[in-house]
């Protein structure tokens, strides 16, 4: 049992099982539906229903093998790119060799890089101890020259003192020489006196001969001018003997002069000469003749 209720009235309805009842609420249903809808003929609703049941059959038959075309197109698209990622990933696994490939490259670069630098460091260590090592050859030699120098200096000044000496003694030399020229000439000059006087004297003697006693006086006096010349010859001989005597010593102190330039010049030539390392060194000033 069942009520229906409407505007103007309630009906009771039976039915003898849960299916009639169903099937009555139903049409009770369909009927209230299509009288909203102002329809008045059932035929006609079903067979509308029936057209539209057929076309949205249709509708889903075209919808589905549209949606079966595309689940066909999506396969095919995604097997197209499943093939993009494989070929992507196969891509992937060659730029990743390739890139393992460089790194290894690089790396083995970097090793042969870092091996030719430290052979680079060693060599310029090498060059640094070498250059070192050839500085102080180099300031050993050039203590070497500043020696040689100071003893070129100290030799310079004392074969300048020498020349000094050789002139100094070549003047006396000079001098003794004009004073025994000097003395030589005053020799002469009384020489031909005395030779003067002697022979005055024979005159004397010879007319004395003659004249004896007249002359006496005069012959003595004579004999005493003759005295006096002797003498004054002697003692210009003595005087001529002395400076031969000075002439003899200057000759030997420019002789020793002498004897000292020749020395210096070949001390000097010696230290002209370029010093090979480790070689003779200058000559001790200590051992060079005063």
């Amino acid at each position: 049992m069942f009520c229906v209720k409407t505007a103007s009235r309630t009906y009771e309805m039976s039915a003898s099982d849960t299916r009639q009842r169903q099937e009555w609420t139903a049409a009770i249903q369909m009927a209230i539906r299509l009288q909203a809808e102002g329809k008045t003929s059932l035929h006609k609703d079903l067979k509308q229903k029936r057209r539209e049941q057929r076309e949205q059959r249709e509708r889903r038959r075209v919808a589905k093998e549209e949606e079966l075309l595309r689940l066909q197109q999506l396969q095919e698209e995604k097997e197209r790119k499943l093939q993009e990622l494989e070929l992507l990933q196969e891509a992937q696994r060659q730029a990743e060799r390739l890139l393992q490939e460089e790194e290894e490259r690089r790396r083995s670069q970097h090793r042969e890089l870092q091996l030719a630098l430290e052979g680079q460091l060693r060599e310029a260590e090498q060059a640094r101890a070498s250059m070192q090592a050839e500085m102080e050859l180099k300031e050993e030699e050039a203590a070497r020259q500043r020696q040689r120098i100071e003893e070129l200096e100290e030799m310079q000044q004392r074969l300048q003192e020498a020349l000094q000496l050789e002139v100094k003694a070549r003047r006396d030399e000079e001098a003794v020489r004009l004073a025994q020229t000097r003395l030589l000439q005053e020799e002469e000059e009384k020489l031909k006196q005395l030779l003067q006087l002697k022979e005055e004297q024979e005159r004397y003697i010879e007319r004395a001969q003659q004249e004896k006693q007249e002359l006496q006086q005069e012959m003595a006096q004579q004999s005493r001018s003759l005295q006096q010349a002797q003498q004054q010859l002697e003692e210009v001989r003595q005087n001529r003997q002395r400076a031969d005597e000075d002439v003899e010593a200057a000759q030997q102190k420019l002789r020793q002069a002498s004897t000292n330039v020749k020395h210096w010049n070949v001390q000097m030539n010696r230290l002209m000469h370029p010093i090979e390392p480790g070689g003779e060194r200058g000559v001790d000033p200590g051992t060079i003749p005063e």
